[in-house]
């Protein structure tokens, strides 16, 4: 059985669906669309594949697809997802979820309507260090959970001419910024490390407002948060606090601390290294590589590297007709969702929000 695949969103396919999906036996990716014809047409013939489009609603409308992965701003997510449903395939979408928990709701019960598997590429869940982590928390090797701090900091949005006029990312009404960017992502790990979500506080704010177009110099608005800040009273107890900035100095990349009451975990992004310890012993560095990374062609970095471990479940899922044993579903995108529309309801109404 080969499973024919269409993407819609040439960048990361480039990035990390493609090269991931050459190391995958019987798949073949048959159809690509993007925005832009020409980029569309590159992508697909560096790849190989056939069929290529601008228009993605014509691309699901021609091709008889078992999987369609979708990597578009988030507006377009509901749309493409509730189209391929509907024309019989699977779907994998990128984060974050929806536009809202409207729209998620709407995925997962056209999704469970058909019949048919739906992921998010909350890829982060396929990463070994997350792993081990995952399995300490659940093990009760630090015992119960106290408190997590996520610090996420970088300066990529620092510059007023470091973004394009109307770039997607920075515009609220595609779906941009940082709680949709990243936030999403700590959510996600948050609740498969320690459950769920009680109460939801926090603020997100868009700090550089006013932006220029670097080659037409075009003076223009953003208005997606480009600093956003949350803490999450958790169901089994403890707090976690969540940090994300894209318009500082010196980028920090990301760094995650979780204290328990019998030990301590933390891990270093920029290194992929963690420090452990029991309760009265020194930290150990500790580090479980992906094996993936050394593939030939797989881009570096655990965003491209998890996507291979990623598609595998995926596809492995479709080809043997049962539900995913790992990854993030439409059910756990849906709960992501819910707490990031909180966080947004929580910066207009200053309050507490629960869930």
């Amino acid at each position: 059985m080969t499973l024919k695949i269409g993407i819609v969103g040439a960048s990361f396919a480039k990035a990390a669906y493609l090269p991931a999906l050459n190391h995958i036996e019987g798949v073949e990716v048959t159809c690509l669309s993007s925005n832009r014809l020409e980029s569309a047409k590159s992508c697909a013939e560096k790849f190989n594949i056939k069929n290529f489009y601008d228009n993605w609603e014509k691309m699901i409308e021609e091709n008889e697809l078992d999987l369609v992965c979708i990597a578009t701003p988030t507006d377009l997510h509901a749309p493409i997802t509730l189209k391929s449903l509907q024309k019989g395939a699977h779907v994998l979408c990128e984060k974050p979820t929806a536009m809202n928990a409207e729209e998620a709701t709407q995925m997962l019960e056209t999704a469970k309507k058909y019949n048919k598997i739906h992921m998010i590429d909350h890829e982060l869940r396929f990463n070994p260090n997350r792993k081990k982590i995952r399995e300490w928390i659940s093990s009760g090797e630090i015992g119960k959970i106290q408190h997590i701090n996520i610090l996420n900091v970088s300066n990529s949005w620092l510059d007023p001419s470091s973004r394009p006029k109307d770039d997607w990312w920075s515009l609220s009404s595609r779906g941009g910024g940082r709680m949709g960017a990243n936030g999403s992502h700590q959510v996600d790990l948050i609740r498969w490390w320690c459950g769920e979500i009680k109460s939801v506080f926090g603020q997100a704010l868009t700090i550089v407002k006013d932006r220029i177009d670097k080659n037409s110099k075009e003076k223009w608005q953003a208005t997606a948060d480009d600093l956003s800040y949350f803490s999450l009273e958790l169901l089994n107890g403890g707090l976690a606090n969540v940090f994300m900035s894209g318009v500082v100095s010196h980028s920090l990349g990301n760094k995650t601390q979780i204290f328990g009451s019998e030990g301590t975990i933390i891990l270093e992004d920029k290194t992929e290294e963690i420090l452990f310890a029991k309760k009265g012993e020194d930290f150990k560095k500790l580090s479980f590589e992906d094996p993936n990374a050394s593939l030939d062609g797989v881009n570096k970095g655990i965003w491209n590297v998890s996507v291979v471990s990623l598609l595998e479940e995926l596809t492995s899922a479709i080809k043997e007709n049962r539900s995913l044993n790992e990854g993030s579903t439409f059910e756990d995108g849906l709960k992501n969702q819910l707490v990031v529309d909180a966080v947004f309801q929580s910066t207009k109404e200053r309050k507490w929000i629960d869930l």
